[in-house]
């Protein structure tokens, strides 16, 4: 027998209109503990004037296990050694301010009385004076002697705001013995500056601080006494760069309202709030530097607009379902409120009966047409209104369907976790299968709820997320009402910090309540098998089927195809595996059961299994899996391709 398969393969291109923004960095600076440091300018170099060119050697006069690469690591004539400076000025210059960075160094490792000394043709650069010349005419010898000191730990620990000592710095690991590098106590600082703000006091200021290394004890004794201010009420919100979106609008948006209390989670939000318009190219959301007269602080959003008209076009391609072709045109920003219009297109099946060796006869192509509005919004900020038409005529495995359908919805963010949508559906469809010709006139409400605490939406490491839908649905032409619900769950392990080693579980499960198998539409039953339910096996093709044989008043084009079901249940094992930092391998295994009855029926239930591989990209995983059907049906191949963007779930 020949080998039968299954291959899915999707081409995709879209033509967008592209912004390009050009810029230059100045010169920047930091300070670490006093000493001031300056970045080299990112702009092109100009010509070395008195070219010299040198040659560095770095020691230590006591051997500390990864000191020698952290001084290496920060010496500016050690990273530059091939290049040359201007002139003896120069190389005094920069070997001044590499001790400095030394030093630097040196406190980041816990090492407060360690000694840098750099000499230049064998002097000490500490006794030369700036006007110092050395023998330029080859290369200039340069010496870096280190003796490391001793090692620091944290010793008497003080923080106090006006003076008391309600800040416990055990909490911000500040604790006696601790590590006392710089960076780290810094890092802790900077909590405890975050803390104070965080309950709504952003002016705080350091009334005094003191850092004493004490070598008699090898201890770090720091001391830090904060003025917190008073708490700050936000105030108006001011936008700038906004020139089709209406700048009131950008205000609601950010959901900040005038008298509440500082907040710096209120501005994140309404940073990642304004950003989840799709209008803008870049948003900032900041307080400004200082109150106003009235005591409060203002709000300054800065934005750049995109280009609002858009458009692309795709291409997709199976050796089960033939080609497809989809076109789609949006605004962005139709009346200056970011609402958008989207308008789709695609036809599909082109080609099915001519290679397909597992599917059924088809009757020409598939066609789908819609127009989705949304309008954000509508019911405070974390709300968008989304309307709908639809038109389509699709040929899946299962049924023949045409359908017109309208929508009308609100979509809810409760919080950054749980949303919420609900919403009316009316649809009139036509559906054919193995028993014939039925209309149906549907009107539902589509309810559903989701705790998404995954870490990343398209490639989760951690975290979990939760789905519940609910759909109440009378079907007026046949008065039969009933009641389609699912859940669905999915949860993340990352066994090592670089998540090189990821196990991800899945699992699902549904019923439909109400009414009989034959009175529910086809589309509204349940149905497994496919990329997005049980890899390896044809879609629709998990569950029931009807008889293989056509009996007398039956449509022979539907014999031994799928009916569908009132129950589900579905599971999903993949290990993803870190082969480099931009490639995984990912074994899965993955089953599922549809029964006629309202509970599944695991005598039937059905494996497949198989090994994917995912290239991590900047916009998600690209993902290409290869599943195989350990109990195929009839309907079935000895193996599925499946690629797409996204992990599997």
């Amino acid at each position: 027998m020949a080998l039968r398969r299954g291959l899915i393969l999707t081409l995709m291109a879209s033509v967008t209109s592209v912004g390009l923004l050009a810029g230059t960095l100045p010169a920047a600076s930091f300070e670490l503990f006093g000493f001031k440091f300056f970045e080299r300018d990112d702009e092109d170099a100009e010509p070395i004037l008195d070219p010299v060119t040198y040659s560095v050697t770095l020691t230590l006069t006591q051997e500390v296990e990864g000191l020698q690469d952290a001084l290496e690591a920060a010496s500016t004539l050690v990273a530059d050694e091939d290049e040359a400076v201007s002139g003896s000025l120069g190389l005094l210059a920069k070997a001044r301010n590499d001790r400095k960075r030394l030093v630097a160094a040196l406190f980041e490792n816990s090492r407060y009385d360690g000694i840098v000394t750099i000499r230049i043709e064998g002097q000490d650069i500490a006794t030369l004076a700036p006007d110092t010349q050395f023998n330029t005419s080859g290369t200039v010898p340069v010496t870096i002697t280190v003796q490391p000191g001793q090692l620091y730990k944290v010793g008497r620990v003080r923080v106090t705001t006006d003076g008391e000592p309600v800040i416990d710095a055990d909490e911000y690991e500040l604790t006696t013995g601790s590590s006392a590098d710089s960076t780290r106590i810094l890092t802790m600082q900077n909590r405890i500056y975050r803390a104070i703000e965080d309950t709504g006091r952003p002016f705080a200021a350091i009334e005094h601080r003191d850092v004493i290394a004490d070598s008699s004890r090898g201890a770090l004794d720091y001391e830090l006494d904060l003025s917190p201010g008073p708490k700050v009420p936000f105030g108006v919100t001011t936008v700038k760069g906004a020139e089709a979106v209406r700048p009131g609008f950008i205000a609601y948006m950010t959901g900040i309202q005038p008298g509440t209390v500082y907040s710096r989670q209120d501005l994140a939000d309404a940073r990642e709030r304004l950003s989840k318009l799709n209008v803008f190219s870049s948003v900032n959301v900041r307080a400004a530097d200082g109150q106003l007269a009235d005591g409060t602080v203002p709000v300054m959003v800065e934005v750049a607009e995109r280009p609002f008209r858009v458009f692309g076009a795709g291409a997709t391609f199976s050796n089960t379902d033939g080609a497809g072709v989809n076109a789609y045109w949006q605004h962005r920003n139709l009346f200056g409120g970011a609402e958008s219009i989207r308008l789709e297109g695609t036809v599909s099946r082109i080609g099915a009966n001519e290679i397909s060796d597992t599917g059924r006869e088809t009757d020409g192509f598939d066609y789908r047409g819609s127009a989705v509005f949304r309008k954000p919004g509508v019911l405070g900020p974390d709300s968008v209104y989304i309307g709908s038409l639809t038109a389509l005529r699709e040929q899946p495995l299962a049924y023949d369907r045409a359908s017109v359908a309208g929508y009308s919805g609100v979509e809810y963010r409760i919080d950054k976790r749980q949303s919420v949508t609900a919403g009316i559906l009316i649809e009139y469809e036509e559906i054919t299968d193995y028993l014939g010709t039925e209309d149906f006139l549907i009107g539902s409400v589509p309810l559903s709820y989701t705790l998404d605490a995954r870490n990343n939406e398209l490639n989760p490491t951690s975290g979990y997320m939760l789905k519940a839908t609910a759909e109440p649905s009378y079907d007026a032409l046949n008065t039969v009402p009933f009641l389609k619900a699912r859940g669905d769950a999915s949860a993340y392990l990352s066994f090592d910090e670089d998540s090189r080693f990821v196990i991800a579980g899945r699992a699902a499960y549904g019923t439909i309540l109400g009414a009989d198998l034959q009175d529910i539409p086809n589309d509204r039953r349940f149905f497994a098998g496919g990329g997005g339910s049980v890899r390896g096996y044809v879609f629709q093709s998990i569950g029931p089927y009807f008889p293989d044989v056509a009996l007398p008043g039956t449509n022979p084009d539907f014999v031994d195809t799928p009916t569908g079901g009132l129950s589900l249940f579905e599971a999903s094992l993949e290990l993803r595996i870190g082969v480099t930092e931009t490639i995984q391998i990912v074994p899965f295994v993955d089953g599922g059961t549809v029964s006629d009855d309202l509970f599944p029926d695991f005598g039937e239930f059905k494996v497949g299994a198989g090994v994917g591989a995912r290239y991590l990209t900047s916009f998600g995983p690209i993902r290409v899996d290869v599943g195989f059907p350990l109990d195929p049906g009839p309907r079935d191949g000895d193996f599925q391709i499946y690629a797409g963007i996204g992990q599997a779930f």
